[in-house]
């Protein structure tokens, strides 16, 4: 499945909560996976390379601020953003998790539309294309509502794997991305494709970005992968 829409994992081990996590993540647009205690959730964040995770503090096994900890510690998902849920309503227990890592707390009851809205002010920071914003990178505009992008005012014809695979670079300009990577990122993990794949398109996507003169903004990292800039 390609990642078109955001994937969210929802660690929680309360049925009912999750239950109507998962749906109102859905009607919302997200895709959502789940897992109901600390283990599983370690093992669906290698499987699903989720966009965000809604993270229980207290949960059978690995308590979710253990979990939190770790991915925090880990250079592959450090960056996954993480909003804890607890029914810790404490000044000490709010710093605590903040300072485990957490990026924001939300103290249980709480309201679903909120957390919603905490949920796309996460995501607005790690995946901007994914809530409709504008991209920009030197003269290179990307329009994730509309689809369009330009290059010194002039439109440019990609196709959609090569548009995916810019909306990835540009979202994160300087960072290298394996094959690997992009493979999960714009074709999606359920699906298998020759990594040899991702060259063609990289090449497909240079051409299209210097039809009209430029120096090519794509940069080959032998050994590790591609970057923007």
């Amino acid at each position: 499945m390609v990642k078109d829409h955001p994937t969210v994992l929802v660690v929680e081990d309360e049925p009912a909560q999750r239950d109507v996590l998962t749906y109102n993540l859905q009607a919302d647009g997200f895709e959502v996976q789940t897992a109901a205690d600390g283990d599983e959730a370690l093992l669906m964040v290698e499987e699903v390379n989720p966009d965000i995770i809604v993270l229980d503090w207290m949960l059978p096994g690995t308590s979710g601020i253990e979990i939190c900890r770790r991915l925090k510690t880990r250079a592959a998902t450090m960056a996954i953003p993480i909003i804890m849920l607890s029914a810790r309503s404490e000044e000490v227990d709010r710093v605590r998790g903040l300072e485990t890592g957490a990026d924001d707390y939300v103290v249980k009851p709480y309201s679903v539309m909120e957390l919603m809205a905490r949920v796309r002010n996460q995501l607005r920071r790690v995946r901007p294309a994914a809530t409709g914003q504008r991209l920009e990178f030197d003269d290179i505009v990307l329009d994730a509502e509309t689809h369009r992008v330009t290059r010194q005012d002039k439109p440019l014809k990609l196709g959609p794997t090569e548009f995916r695979l810019l909306t990835t670079f540009m979202e994160k300009p300087g960072r290298v991305w394996s094959r690997e990577q992009l493979l999960d990122r714009v074709w999606g993990r359920d699906i298998y494709v020759d990594s040899r794949t991702v060259d063609v398109h990289i090449g497909r996507l240079r051409k299209a970005l210097c039809v009209h003169g430029g120096e090519d903004p794509l940069r080959t990292v032998r050994g590790a992968g591609y970057a923007l800039g």
